[in-house]
């Protein structure tokens, strides 16, 4: 027996690089300000503890069930693509418009942004979601890689967490306006990632014709 029959170290690098380019820690960060930044210091460590929570669960369901989940409800990855790209082109519209205040603000107490879009779509999202379907195909069976699988999977989501977390520094330095300023900036972004997650899902539909 060898070191991979435990452990595949290979397939845990190519994971945990392949998660993180796609969930990018660092770039969630403006938007969970932009979405929390006014709210108090233990709001902010809630939301960022459920959002990674909700997430790891979403990643976790479709790593032990995605693709039969997928073949029975008949939906491919290109649908995903398209509704998360629909979901957050919606929350980057209210961003860029700062519509904010009043019924939103009361709504966003009673729906927890943590679920969504931090949760999913924006962390667990259709991009993170395939390729961990992809890496399930990859360990075909072997329990040292499915081990790394999941090992990297809890390493990717604990820098989502940090990342998160301490995010309260950079409100420090930014002050009121400068959150104003990164829903802006957030919006836009969103709004970018939602364009080319529609663009790929049309893509994909084509392809599949």
């Amino acid at each position: 027996m060898t070191i991979t029959d435990f452990f595949d170290a290979r397939l845990f690098m190519s994971a945990t690089i392949t998660l993180i380019v796609i969930m990018d820690p660092p770039g969630t960060v403006p938007v969970f300000l932009s979405l929390t930044g006014r709210k108090s210091v233990a709001f902010r460590a809630k939301a960022a503890r459920q959002a990674v929570l909700v997430s790891l669960l979403v990643i976790s369901l479709f790593a032990v069930a995605g693709q039969a989940i997928l073949s029975y409800l008949g939906i491919g990855i290109p649908a995903l693509q398209g509704a998360g790209g629909l979901l957050l082109l919606l929350i980057a519209l209210q961003l860029l418009t700062g519509k904010t205040g009043g019924e939103a603000e009361a709504a966003s107490d009673d729906v927890n942004v943590a679920l969504v879009p931090l949760g999913t779509p924006l962390l667990a999202g259709p991009g993170a979601i395939a390729a961990t379907i992809v890496f399930v195909r990859q360990a075909d069976g072997h329990v040292g890689a499915y081990a790394a699988l999941a090992l990297s999977i809890v390493t990717v989501h604990f820098v989502l967490y940090l990342c998160m977390r301490y995010s309260g520094v950079v409100i420090r330095l930014i002050k009121e306006s400068g959150i104003t300023l990164l829903a802006k900036i957030a919006g836009l972004l969103l709004a970018a990632i939602a364009v080319e997650l529609v663009a790929n899902s049309v893509k994909g539909f084509i392809a599949g014709t």
